[in-house]
């Protein structure tokens, strides 16, 4: 059994996913906390499975990395196994990346390398590809540059919008974060993906 400790920035609904996941007695990974950067509306999935949570305010400090090191203490009081950015729009400091690594990954609703950064979806649209995804990826200390652990293909459909593709995408994130914190209760190193 792993713990886990969530950070989001918006609804949650990759969060809620694997709340639902780990609520299974067979699943082999356990949500200790969900923190925030911010009042997310996200965390309400959270009380409402009974876990705890947090919030760092990113406006609250000085710089990034004063948020960094609270952010920090924050999750080495739940001790996690793992770290999920699940919609966290935010880039951690290099320190706390370097505290944690390699035990922190990262949705993100692109094919990467394509698309990095927070607008993906909307880059896909604009760019006009025929074609988008979401990935899960090791977290490093530059921008969607982790080790790519799974990902998958979505088709950008006649007529898509951002919010349209972004609907799509959504589940497939979903069913690969599941998968992926499973596969890593069950032994995926990150170290070697």
């Amino acid at each position: 059994m792993i713990s886990l400790v969530v950070l989001i920035s918006g609804t949650g609904s990759n969060l809620r996913a694997l709340l639902e996941a780990a609520s299974d007695a067979e699943y082999p990974a356990r949500i200790v906390a969900v923190g925030a950067d911010r009042d997310a509306p996200g965390l309400a999935h959270a009380e409402e499975f009974g876990v705890p949570t947090f919030t760092v305010p990113y406006t609250s400090f000085e710089s990034r990395e004063a948020w960094g090191q609270a952010l920090l203490e924050q999750i080495r009081a739940w001790n996690p196994d793992l770290l999920v950015l699940s919609g966290l729009m935010r880039l951690l400091p290099a320190s706390v990346v370097d505290a944690l690594a390699p035990n922190i990954i990262n949705t993100h609703p692109a094919y990467l390398p394509e698309f990095p950064g927070a607008h993906a979806v909307r880059d896909a649209i604009a760019a006009g590809a025929s074609e988008s995804g979401a990935s899960i990826i090791v977290v490093d200390n530059g921008v969607d540059t982790g080790s790519i652990i799974v990902q998958e293909r979505v088709p950008v459909v006649e007529g898509d919008t951002e919010q349209t593709l972004h609907e799509r995408i959504k589940p497939v994130e979903r069913r690969l974060l599941v998968q992926t914190v499973l596969d890593i209760a069950d032994g995926l190193d990150l170290r070697t993906v």
